[in-house]
């Protein structure tokens, strides 16, 4: 009888520059209204995106300058391994344990490149031994905090007993771009925020919630629906509008699957906890999923204090209700690039 993966401990992080979404509409009227004809009937989307405030790595005035790779890339290095360092402490301080104690790090990161990874790049100031074992993830984009979840789960459970420690650090307002007058920019500009999360997961041990199953499902002929592409300026963002209409349409059936595998049905499941991509991805996942207008109030209160902050979003979700009592049982879901989308349900200890 395999020894069940618990989820030990549970943090968060965000960076120290806060962005009021009134500042952010003010400066992005500033910077596009004069040169995109468009913009006056897309700079809605700043009052109805449901964000009142974000985090980022620098102050505001930092992105409307002149800003290429090189700059964008420092700033993530600078950025991320701090966020790294505060997510992760966090999280084994609540788990009781030291770095040292830690054998595997997996480290989930998608809006900028590090090689040597962040994990690598911080070891020393956290203390992790030299064993230890680094398992670096790219490309999973909003997914990547629920499938790097699954990812620390089953490395966990291949080592009963062995500590796996988890950390998702995006910083996606690294991707506002000036030079790009296009629907998509402007969307990423009203939504998109800075934070990181980390776990503590292990197997045969007490904690806070048993992960009891997970999986994923990749629609095909799906790659543009989201995504980075790639320049000299750095990232840009691929939004495609059919996000909400598409998760409504697909979800509940893709995750009905992925459930079935694990002998489970949606009637199963006492709380779903959705990645809150926007207001209109929250309001499509209520109807997908039958449930009430208003239910997913953790969603969107975490969407109202720090924007979509890609691959951590949904462990903020979580952090929220491991607050206020996991039911007994929990579905942690969310959507990315792929297009695809990744689930670990969740059985509470209490």
């Amino acid at each position: 009888m395999p020894h069940p993966v618990k989820l030990v401990s549970m943090a968060t992080a965000v960076p120290p520059h806060v962005m009021e979404q009134r500042d952010v509409a003010a400066a992005a009227t500033s910077a596009f209204a004069g040169r995109f004809s468009g913009f006056g009937r897309l700079a809605q989307v700043f009052e109805t995106s449901g964000i009142r405030r974000r985090h980022a790595v620098r102050p505001l005035e930092w992105y409307l300058g002149a800003l290429g790779w090189p700059e964008r890339n420092a700033a993530y290095l600078d950025g991320a391994c701090a966020l790294f360092t505060d997510a992760a402490g966090k999280a084994l301080s609540a788990a009781g344990l030291a770095a040292a104690e830690i054998d595997t790090i997996v480290t989930v990161s998608s809006t900028g490149i590090a090689t040597p990874s962040l994990e690598a790049r911080v070891a020393g100031e956290l203390g992790f031994r030299p064993d230890v074992e680094r398992v670096p993830v790219f490309g999973l984009g909003c997914a990547g905090g629920v499938s790097g979840l699954a990812l620390a789960a089953r490395l966990a459970r291949s080592r009963p007993g062995s500590p796996v420690l988890l950390v998702v650090v995006e910083l996606c307002t690294l991707s506002f771009r000036l030079d790009q007058l296009t629907k998509a920019n402007i969307v990423a500009t009203a939504l998109f925020g800075d934070g990181a999360a980390a776990c503590v997961v292990r197997a045969g041990q007490s904690g806070i919630a048993s992960i009891a199953a997970s999986g994923q499902h990749t629609w095909g002929h799906t790659l543009d629906i989201m995504g980075w592409s790639v320049d000299r300026q750095g990232f840009g963002v691929i939004f495609d509008r059919a996000i909400p209409p598409f998760a409504e349409a697909h979800i509940a059936p893709a995750i009905a699957g992925i459930l079935a595998r694990s002998g489970l049905m949606l009637e199963d499941i006492d709380r779903f906890a959705c990645h809150p991509g926007g207001a209109k991805v929250i309001e499509a996942l209520e109807r997908a999923l039958a449930l009430g207008q208003g239910t997913l109030d953790h969603e969107r209160a975490v969407l109202a204090d720090y924007g979509n902050m890609s691959a951590p979003t949904a462990l903020f979700v979580l952090e929220r209700l491991i607050a206020a009592g996991l039911p007994a049982r929990t579905l942690l879901t969310a959507m990315g690039p792929g297009f695809t989308a990744s689930c670990v349900a969740l059985q509470s200890a209490a």
